[in-house]
């Protein structure tokens, strides 16, 4: 490894300057975006009631209020930890249970609003930045310089601020995923030091203590999100390589380690196992499938908004401009790093980018799920880590012209991320918000009517995205709810009613029991939203008119 300097007075105010701008933009705007629908359901987790009884209690043909919503989100008196602990293994038992506990807990202390759910991730997010560090100077085994880049990289990336405003658990996987990571790398190299007899028995009670740390923050992690297998089986294959394929006491100790961690998780596999089992045998195997995104396209982008962000569509030509600069980036960071660094270093980097990531890859057949997504946060932690050790080497290497050309580069992508952050703190809805991207859209469509109501079923994914959309509409908006697309029971006194999300049969039945037709107002490729139109010479009115207003314009 090259020869690292102590980090010089500028570059320490600016990680300073740049971390607490990442605080910040994380505990800023908390509730401005869409409470997306994969967020209604962490709520609906949390407050420990089932979609069946959600569906008995407001899809049941009556009119409700958006104040309808707010029992069944988040914490409250009728439905304890217990409860919340039981949906998810009847449920959702794919979603381990740790956040979601932690999240009750928090809810029950500080309320159920979006800022309160939301902080929790944000707070969270804090500890981030001490794992880095400590994750940086396990690997580097420098003071400051590397740590501290790659703390004030992974303060303004707008893929991390992402996570760290979002009500789901993929901000605390991070944080495990860290602390395993370095605690595994402190105990292998304390164990790689001097061999002699009397010092190995001085360190063992400390090797005891951080194997400890290992086993727990691995059961941990693996209580936080299931694909920490994939992290697990990362680290192993990082083991057994360093330890160049002999059965070393290492080995040993981290295979005995690991299946302790993987014992204390052996409740809730149990509950995972059971419950595909189940569904292997289940007649009814139906799967609405979400719409799809080409993988390679995607992960390129993906790979882009680690450093750049600003919300723009997977088919801008713009995309593959900023896509190459930085995959240009990424790919020379790597090269930089396998030729500059023990072995053991950068192949724990290329584990942790590789191997969680290669099962999404293999198994997505060209096309990807966006809610799959999250399961790629460690390839881009390794990937941040991997960029940081480059910039934070090159500013103090080569010729003052070389070191001038890193200076800029790395102000040009400090610039990147301030200027991500600074449109994401302020932007109504995000990429990541997937099915419910067009809500605001909606919402302000429906808010715009004087006298609105709001028809939809709970199939598909109307379910969430109704209580996604109660967050935005206004009080005076109206929701008539049914299940298993029953013909609503449309009372008179709404002078707008919205249809959301009908299928074409459902449609054409209302449209058929009402004698009226239907217009679109909203699509996109998740949903689309339907207005039932009145009476054609009212309608034929209300198209002067409009006509009139746009020719004045």
């Amino acid at each position: 490894m090259r020869h690292l300097k102590f980090t010089p007075s500028w570059l320490r105010f600016l990680i300073i300057f740049l971390l607490t701008m990442g605080i910040l933009f994380r505990f800023f705007n908390l509730d401005n975006k869409v409470y997306c629908h994969d967020e209604t359901y962490t709520s609906l987790r949390i407050s420990g009631y089932r979609t069946t009884e959600v569906k008995q209690e407001i899809f049941n043909n009556r009119v409700i209020t958006r104040e309808s919503f707010a029992q069944f989100q988040g914490a409250n008196q009728q439905k304890s930890l217990n409860d919340t602990i039981m949906n998810l293994a009847k449920e959702d038992p794919y979603h381990p249970p740790l956040y979601y506990i932690i999240a009750r807990l928090w809810m029950q202390t500080f309320g159920n609003s979006v800022t309160a759910i939301r902080s929790l991730s944000a707070c969270i997010s804090l500890l981030v930045f001490p794992c880095v560090y400590w994750l940086c100077r396990e690997l580097f085994n420098v003071p400051l310089s590397v740590p501290g880049v790659a703390i004030a990289l992974i303060a303004i990336s707008p893929i991390q601020l992402v996570y760290a405003q979002e009500a789901q658990e993929y901000i605390l996987w991070l944080v495990t995923i860290l602390l395993s990571s370095a605690s595994l790398l402190r105990v292998m190299r304390l164990e790689s030091q001097d061999k002699d007899e009397p010092v190995k028995e001085q360190k063992r009670p400390d090797l005891f203590a951080i194997w400890s740390i290992y086993a727990v923050t691995l059961a941990i992690s693996l209580y936080t999100c299931l694909w920490s297998a994939f992290v697990a089986l990362a680290h192993g294959i990082y083991v057994i390589i360093a330890a160049k394929f002999k059965l070393t006491e290492t080995v040993r100790t981290y295979l005995l380690v690991s299946l302790v961690s993987f014992l204390a998780f052996m409740p809730w596999i149990t509950i995972v196992m059971g419950d595909f089992f189940q569904f292997l045998i289940s007649a009814d195997k139906t799967i609405i499938q979400p719409p799809l995104i080409p993988t390679f396209p995607f992960l390129m982008m993906q790979l882009s908004r680690i450093f750049f962000d600003i919300d723009l569509k997977l088919d801008n030509p713009i995309n593959y401009l900023i896509t190459s600069i930085f995959l240009i980036l990424i790919g020379y960071s790597i090269c930089f790093l396998c030729l500059t660094t023990n072995y053991k270093v950068w192949f724990f980097l290329i584990t942790l980018i590789v191997v969680p990531a290669l099962p999404l890859i293999l198994s997505s057949a060209g096309s990807i799920q966006l809610s799959t997504e999250p399961y790629f946060i460690p390839s881009y932690l390794g990937i941040q880590v991997t960029v940081a050790y480059l910039l934070a080497t090159q500013i103090y290497n080569g010729s003052r012209s070389r070191r001038s050309i890193w200076q800029i580069i790395i102000a040009l992508v400090i610039i990147c991320g301030l200027i991500s952050s600074k449109v994401s703190s302020q932007a109504e809805t995000w990429w990541n918000k997937g099915m419910s991207y067009g809500n605001p859209q909606v919402a302000q469509i429906i808010n715009q009517t004087s006298s609105p109501l709001l028809v939809s079923d709970a199939l598909g994914n109307n379910y969430g995205n109704v209580f996604s959309l109660s967050y935005l509409l206004e009080p005076k908006v109206r929701f008539l709810l049914v299940n298993k697309q029953q013909i609503p029971k449309i009372p008179d006194g709404f002078a707008d009613v919205f249809l959301l999300n009908p299928s074409e049969n459902w449609r054409e039945t209302i449209e058929e029991n009402y004698k009226l037709k239907t217009d679109i107002v909203y699509s996109d490729q998740y949903y689309s939203v339907w207005k039932l139109a009145k009476s054609p010479k009212l309608r034929r009115r209300n198209i002067l008119i409009k006509n009139k207003l746009v020719s004045s314009l």
